[in-house]
């Protein structure tokens, strides 16, 4: 059998090396996650490169479905819908997509226009957005 002392050292050690771990973990998800950008935003800032989580509106009458299998539309900034992003998107698209709907897309700007990566489309629910019945 082992001493007191020993698994008290044994659990010391368990407890401190669990608790790194969890550390580190936590680090990595809040470090490696970005907020969306909205289109204002992405086009002020021109520095903007790399792979960027895009958020906005779908734009009213921009939506075109080429026959190469890219789907075509604006994102606008909820706030401003006069500044929107062309967008270039493959993939699946969600059965919530549609004109007015929020979303978000993760690429990045190419020739002027956002190429979104495959299958990264997110709709965003509008029953969060909507003011909750008032009891009486």
């Amino acid at each position: 059998m082992s001493s007191p002392r020993k698994r008290h050292v044994r659990l010391v050690v368990c407890l401190t090396l669990a608790v790194l771990l969890a550390s580190g973990l936590i680090y990595t998800s809040f470090a490696a996650s970005s907020p969306a950008l909205s289109p204002s935003q992405l086009l002020a800032d021109s520095a903007t490169q790399g792979v960027v989580q895009l958020t906005g509106t779908v734009v009213n009458r921009s939506v075109r479905d080429r026959p190469d299998g890219v789907l075509d539309f604006r994102l606008a900034d909820r706030a401003d819908s006069t500044v929107s992003v062309p967008v270039a998107y493959t993939g699946s698209v969600p059965s919530a997509f549609k004109v007015e709907r929020e979303l978000i897309v993760t690429g990045s700007m190419k020739g002027g226009r956002f190429v979104a990566q495959t299958n990264s489309m997110i709709t965003k629910c509008p029953s969060k957005y909507t003011p909750a019945p008032s009891g009486g």
